[in-house]
């Protein structure tokens, strides 16, 4: 049993109209999903990949009034974003406004950079696998963002969160390296055929405070599995371990499951399948608000909720 990557992010915004510019003008990603927290219809769920909305390539954000988060530990810290080889110094002048700074990172050229939230962003030359371009993207197709990873997460005990990545997650510890904030070391653990879209991060660092999660920090990080049969292994092995754990949640665009790992960060197991196309057309999807089908006969309350995000 492996998990194949990282599947998805997803953060938390408090200025959606102002997130959904960014993400799609000033990254160019495309939005593939116009949706809703399922759990809180309240909030849009905004889903911005590649141009086919391809299984790791997504960062989603929840839409609500929260408070800028509190960073320090026990936190989602970092999101990765992979993009050509000969990419950052376009990425660099695009995004300088943002105080955007170029370094090498784990042996890999990296550009440091914060969304207009706080949002920790870093751009990595580490093009494989390769996304699908979007045509309609602001940026030139040689330049445009392949995908999702490494993800960093911060806990202040290494021993608790490494069993569970690498005795439950069947993830392997490969290296380490110092951490770039200055605070501890960086432990690296890979799933699957390995590879910068394939790794966690995990920066141990016990003399920062706990963080309060709030807008520009991340809810939860997911890893993908192959399919719905895949998934049902995997609960019963989180199961085994005794790790309490969500149970197979339909999230209609995938399937999931969620559990903490002993840091406190919110982890989910998602299936590649169906896809952002299930519902709508591949040529319009992420343009109208979309709604599983368990939540269609609440469009017109849930539509009144909402604010216009252009």
């Amino acid at each position: 049993m492996q998990l194949t990557g990282i599947h998805h992010l997803t953060a938390i915004t408090a200025d959606a109209a102002a997130n959904n510019r960014f993400y799609t003008h000033t990254l160019g990603l495309r939005r593939v999903k116009k949706t809703v927290n399922q759990d809180d219809t309240s909030a849009y769920h905004l889903f911005f990949a590649d141009g086919a909305g391809s299984p790791g390539t997504d960062i989603t954000f929840f839409d609500w009034p929260a408070a800028p988060e509190r960073r320090g530990t026990n936190a989602i810290t970092r999101t990765g974003l992979r993009v050509s080889e000969d990419s950052l110094d376009y990425w660099a002048d695009r995004l300088q406004g943002l105080d955007a700074r170029l370094t090498t990172i784990d042996g890999r050229p990296s550009l440091e950079v914060e969304d207009p939230e706080g949002q920790r962003l870093r751009l990595i030359a580490a093009p494989t696998p390769a996304g699908q371009p979007w045509d309609r993207s602001d940026v030139p197709a040689e330049h445009q963002i392949h995908g999702l990873g490494p993800i960093t997460i911060s806990v202040p005990d290494l021993g608790p969160t490494e069993a569970v990545l690498t005795q439950v997650m069947n993830m392997r510890k490969v290296r380490d390296y110092a951490s770039p904030d200055g605070q501890g070391q960086v432990h690296v653990f890979e799933m699957g055929e390995g590879g910068a879209a394939a790794e966690l991060h995990v920066a141990v660092q016990p003399g920062l405070p706990q963080a309060r999660q709030g807008a520009g920090g991340v809810h939860h990080v997911a890893f993908r599995v192959p399919d719905t049969a895949a998934l049902t292994a995997w609960t019963e092995r989180v199961s085994r371990f005794r790790v309490p754990s969500s149970g197979e949640v339909e999230r209609f665009y995938f399937r999931s499951l969620y559990f903490r790992e002993p840091g406190g960060n919110l982890f989910e197991l998602a299936t590649d399948g169906p896809g952002f196309d299930v519902d709508e057309p591949f040529e319009t999807m992420g343009e109208g608000l979309s709604l599983p089908p368990f939540l269609e006969g609440k469009r017109q309350q849930i539509e009144a909720g909402l604010k216009p995000l252009a």
